[in-house]
């Protein structure tokens, strides 16, 4: 994959470049994406240093709870980024990438939220909340383990 990856918006009023590699992606489905995506939504991540605005007049961030904030264009509604409040790295939605990304999903996680109107047809890890430190780790794209307070 390359070490280079750029991304954005649908209406493209957002556009963002990054200069370290990303994680593999997990597939969450706690209640908040869900909401948010209308189904499971596939993160990937890197360092925030790494994630460059290059273009950023609609970028809107919600608080979606204490633990973290959503990214998003104010004016398509474009999903983008998940940032933890107590970490040094930036989730990316995966559907917000150019392609090709060269990013594959590595596991699903929260599935105690999973909804009922989906099956899972795949072979991926599965967790019923996050991936305890296994497979795939942040630690892969940040080479100090973030302390995110759990």
């Amino acid at each position: 994959m390359s070490e280079e990856q750029t991304g954005g918006c649908l209406c493209g009023a957002v556009r963002y470049r990054i200069t370290a590699p990303l994680r593999p992606a997990l597939v969450c489905h706690c209640g908040m994406c869900q909401r948010q995506h209308s189904g499971p939504a596939y993160y990937s991540a890197t360092k925030t240093a790494a994630l460059h605005l290059e273009k950023a007049e609609t970028l809107t961030w919600y608080s979606a709870s204490p633990v973290a904030e959503r990214g998003f264009c104010s004016a398509c509604g474009s999903s983008l980024f998940w940032r933890p409040a107590e970490a040094d790295y930036t989730a990316v939605a995966c559907g917000s990438l150019d392609q090709p990304s060269g990013v594959t999903a590595a596991a699903h996680v929260f599935l105690c939220d999973q909804g009922d109107y989906y099956p899972l047809a795949d072979d991926l890890p599965k967790f019923q909340w996050g991936t305890g430190g296994q497979l795939p780790d942040v630690e892969s794209v940040l080479p100090e383990k973030p302390d995110t307070g759990t």
